[in-house]
This record gives structure tokens, sequence and C-alpha cells, in this order.
């Protein structure tokens, strides 16, 4: 994997966003590296790879692995060699594939365990979608445009009449933990609960 300097994301599992981790000699992880910005108290924090290279009293990373926002860490570490590092002066040149494939092992997992929507309403949202996409093209485009919000409304009033009554049943009739309702929805336990706070206190009007 080369070039990609951000967390790594996979569509439909956003919260599990992924990136490289990396281990100091006595195989612990290290905090997020401290930048001084020159205005008092003020520090920018940033748990980069490439940043725990030991310079400035920076810990000195000595692998990676692959590290996921909801916790998971990869088994297999992988040696960095600085001196390629900075002898590219370049991390997004640096070869992190080794990372990124467990990290996408682990996402395929999550994709395992969480809830297929029926075939059938996958095909609806997806006429949905497309109808909507191709209003943009409608020769009198004010209309369009309002037609597409009006569609807009009468899906929030769909979302809004389904969306409480489905939170509510998980959390409280069937006592679902969050860490059950974050697998079925492929998301982390703090996406789970932010989720389940929407929906439960969503009106339409």
């Amino acid at each position: 994997m080369y070039g990609v300097r951000e967390g790594w994301q996979r569509e439909g599992f956003e919260s599990h966003e992924g990136a490289v981790g990396v281990l100091l000699a006595d195989g612990s992880e290290p905090g997020p590296v401290l930048f001084d910005l020159g205005s008092g108290s003020t520090f920018h924090e940033s748990t980069s790879w490439w940043h725990y290279d030991g310079t400035f009293r920076r810990p000195t990373a000595v692998t990676m692995r692959g590290r996921c926002a909801c916790g998971w860490r990869g088994v297999k570490a992988y040696p960095i060699d600085w001196e390629k590092v900075r002898e590219d002066d370049d991390p997004d040149a640096y070869d992190t594939s080794g990372p990124y494939a467990e990290w996408e092992a682990h996402l395929d997992e999550v994709a395992e365990c969480a809830v297929t929507l029926p075939g059938d309403l996958v095909a609806l949202l997806g006429q949905v979608r497309e109808r909507l996409d191709r209003m943009w093209l409608e020769d009198d485009s004010a209309r369009g445009y309002a037609a597409m919000l009006k569609a807009c409304g009468e899906l929030e009033a769909i979302v809004a009449e389904t969306g409480p009554e489905a939170a509510r049943a998980l959390t409280r009739e069937h006592d679902e933990t969050t860490d059950a309702i974050a697998k079925a929805l492929g998301t982390t336990e703090k996406a789970a609960r932010t989720r389940l706070l929407h929906y439960e206190h969503l009106t339409w009007h």
C-alpha cells in the first residue's frame, strides 16, 4: 500500500477507520506524539507512524502493524527501515501493504458479522438514489430541485417514523448490548451509541 497518508476506509464501514500503528522496542504501543505550536499551552497530537522516528526526543518505533478505530490491532509486526524512510524522504513511498492487508482482513470479518439488507430493499434504495441523480438533469432545473427537496422530505419522514421505533426496540425490548448492536451495524461501539441516540430522539415535522 503506497500513497495513502490518511486513514483507510471502506464504504459502509467508515467508523472502522484503519491506519498504520507502531510498536517500540519493548513491544509497547506509544501514545500520540505532541508538537509544541509555540502558542502557550496549545499542542498538536499525531499518531502518524512516520513521526515516531526518534528525532526531537520522540519515541523510536521499530515495527509497524495494522490498527483500527474500534481497538483492533494486527497480529503481525513489520520492521521499519528508518534509513529507507529518510532516504526516500516521503512516508507515502514506504510500503505499508502488510498492515493494510491485515486491516482489510479485519474489515472482512466485520462485514461478515454485520446484518445484510434484503435484496429487494437494496434494489429499491439503489433505484431511489439513481432517480434522484437524474433529477439534476431536468430541463426545468428549478422544478427539478424542488422535487428533489420534496422527495428528501418524504425519505426523512420514513426515517423519522421507522428509526426511533427500531432503536428503542433494540435497546429496550430486546435488551441488545451496545457491542452486539455495533457488530450488527458494522460499526464501532462509539458509532453505534451515537446512532442509537440520534434515532431515539429523532422527530420530523
